[in-house]
């Protein structure tokens, strides 16, 4: 996967295709997820980015239009949200892209980008990637399912675990 990077929203075509890359790379994801994704995106609440590369498929991504993150709801900030890049695939410069086309498809309709990461190992290169895009915390502080975590408070580490951030697009 070096050659050609095509990034295009989902069809309902694609998604057996996804599952399967996903999954068999260690992804746990699933059929209703995307068919859900799909509905949404037909019904104007979520864009579904994905990437291929070489004709393959190679990652994704979402944008959703109204953030179940409050703090971004109540500012009417879009979240990109779920992006995966399969490992293979990695390093290549397709999350950037999807990154790219995520970014000039929210600055149609909002001046500012929203974006979450989780804190474990797994999610370093993309808290990286968000830094170096010119992500900047949204100074709410450490959330565990969208609620502040406070000090003293005892939180078990999960996917649910986040902090979250803004970009100034135009």
């Amino acid at each position: 996967m070096t050659g050609d990077i095509e990034i295009r929203q989902m069809q309902a075509g694609d998604i057996q295709e996804m599952l399967s890359a996903l999954v068999h790379s260690g992804f746990k994801k699933t059929g209703p997820l995307f068919d859900r994704y799909l509905r949404e995106q037909t019904a104007g609440k979520r864009v579904v980015l994905m990437a291929f590369a070489d004709g393959k498929f190679a990652g994704y991504l979402t944008v959703i239009w109204e953030s179940d993150y409050p703090p971004f709801r109540e500012s009417e900030i879009p979240e990109v949200n779920d992006f995966n890049v399969l490992p293979e695939a990695r390093r290549k410069g397709i999350g950037t892209r999807l990154m790219d086309e995520a970014e000039r498809v929210v600055s149609e309709r909002s001046v500012y980008s929203g974006i979450g990461f989780g804190m474990g190992a797994d999610y370093g290169p993309a808290q990286r990637l968000y830094v170096l895009r010119g992500y900047v915390p949204d100074g709410n502080g450490l959330m565990n399912h969208s609620k502040p975590v406070t000090y003293g408070e005892q939180i078990t580490v999960s996917h649910e675990m986040a902090i979250y951030l803004t970009k100034k697009l135009r």
